[in-house]
């Protein structure tokens, strides 16, 4: 729901496999946005309704989607094109780290010793935008905000902004800022689960959903 808030009018926007899907069912009814999946969709809708998937719409995750009047379909050799060519304004990945500088983790865990890079590292270099949606921390508590990444990275310092379900915090060249924390929580609790020191912005807000 917070990061659908991020979207502007016109906006075509790539979500990645995992949370980041969830997005699409909260996308502002006040602004048109297109979303792009990876596999060849422009127009990709809200997540079917239980019973009425259909076994041939799949976002890149093989996941069942809709499509939203006027959708298409291509290869995906121009959806690439699309994606390298600059042509997405917002991606929406998830990650298993993101480092104070930016940099992303989301392709592999070490201790499973498999992983599928997917279309990620086309998005972080051709999207003109990064958000990474995930939660705060790992289900043993460990932070996934870390000062450097110990995972295998998808790329340097192309995440913009982290939104969690904690807190939404900017990447910037003086560091980590905090911006807004969800309801119930204080940048002391936020800090005590993230690696690196945040700073906190002058118009620290509670997150609006």
């Amino acid at each position: 729901m917070r990061i659908a808030r991020e979207m502007g009018d016109g906006f075509y926007v790539n979500l990645g496999i995992g949370l980041p899907t969830l997005v699409a069912n909260f996308l502002p009814s006040d602004r048109t946005v297109f979303l792009q999946s990876e596999n060849g969709v422009l127009g990709v809708g809200p997540a079917p309704a239980e019973g009425e998937a259909d076994a041939d719409l799949v976002n890149a995750g093989g996941l069942p989607i809709t499509l939203l009047p006027g959708g298409c379909f291509f290869s995906s050799h121009d959806s690439f094109a699309m994606i390298r060519g600059g042509h997405i304004d917002l991606a929406v990945l998830g990650a298993f780290q993101v480092s104070e500088q930016g940099d992303l983790a989301n392709w592999m865990l070490p201790e499973r010793g498999v992983g599928s890079i997917g279309g990620a590292a086309d998005l972080v270099c051709g999207a003109k935008r990064v958000i990474v949606g995930m939660e705060h921390t790992t289900r043993d508590g460990r932070p996934r905000i870390v000062r450097q990444c110990s995972y295998p990275l998808t790329g340097r310092g192309v995440v913009d902004t982290i939104v969690t379900d904690v807190a939404v915090i900017a990447v910037t060249p003086e560091g980590l800022l905090l911006r807004e924390l969800a309801p119930g929580w204080t940048p002391a609790a936020v800090q005590a689960i993230t690696e690196p020191r945040l700073r906190l912005a002058p118009d620290l807000k509670e997150m609006e959903l």
